[in-house]
């Protein structure tokens, strides 16, 4: 591997440990948590795409005429990250978007999706991120985590922009989630199916094969250049930090649900 990748991995393994051994995931052990989470999460599907598509406006040419932009290797490698999490497929074979699957998914559990509905169709027509924000009624956490992501989009550092999207990868979720949720599937098979789907999903594609090119991409665009591996890492500590700072909002509200139930 890569010394740099190794030296991203060991500056940001207190950050990523945070995240995998967060105490929220062992509070979700019914629907009404589990509708929090996503109703949480959400937002960083929708982040996550925004960064793949800085990066193929970036690194590809996307405006006509064509000419030929950068490095043909770059340009390979997020085209086909970009078909994989624009176009893949859900589990009844139709072709989708990991965020349009997991729109369904939140539908599906009996999640609110009219939050970031309401956010997108507000940008859609021209409203600000702070008006935006204000329509749909967005977390606090949500909207950090969102102006982080635009912060180091337009800054225009390609590099720091792949290590954000390479490190800060949905891939972070433990296992222990996923048996939880194998475990709400089996109880609720009608409401969870595919929730369950997106995450084997991402696990099959996200966690390993996109993993590698995502890699590969950000090993590229830093090539030999230290400053660029520096602004690469903080990039990364800054997406895990956010990454945390929302997981403890939804844990926040799981508790504060549980504690009105209790009274």
């Amino acid at each position: 591997m890569n010394s740099h990748i190794e030296k991203i991995n060991q500056t940001t393994a207190t950050l990523r440990n945070q995240i995998v051994n967060h105490g929220v995931y062992t509070q979700i052990s019914e629907l009404p948590e589990l509708r929090i989470f996503m109703e949480h999460h959400i937002y960083a599907v929708w982040d996550f795409m925004s960064l793949l598509k800085a990066l193929q406006i970036n690194l590809t040419c996307t405006t006509l005429p064509w000419f030929p932009v950068g490095n043909a290797k770059t340009r390979q490698l997020i085209n086909e990250i970009v078909a994989g999490e624009e176009s893949d497929v859900d589990e009844k074979g139709d072709i989708k978007s990991h965020f349009e699957l997991y729109i369904d998914a939140m539908v599906q559990v009996g999640a609110n999706t009219q939050p970031i509905q309401t956010f997108i169709q507000s940008l859609q027509v021209g409203k600000t991120f702070e008006e935006a924000y204000a329509l749909a009624n967005v977390p606090l956490a949500a909207q950090q985590f969102i102006n982080s992501t635009f912060a180091i989009i337009n800054a225009g550092k390609n590099h720091a922009t792949a290590a954000a999207f390479t490190f800060g990868r949905e891939d972070l979720i433990p296992n222990m989630f996923h048996s939880m949720v194998n475990d709400l599937n089996s109880k609720h098979p009608d409401q969870v199916t595919i929730f369950k789907y997106y995450l084997d999903r991402h696990i099959e594609v996200d966690g390993d094969h996109h993993s590698h090119l995502a890699l590969e991409m950000t090993s590229e665009l830093c090539g030999n250049e230290e400053n660029a591996w520096n602004e690469a890492s903080a990039a990364v500590e800054e997406a895990l930090k956010q990454r945390i700072n929302l997981w403890n909002a939804a844990l926040k509200e799981i508790e504060q649900i549980r504690s009105t139930a209790s009274v």
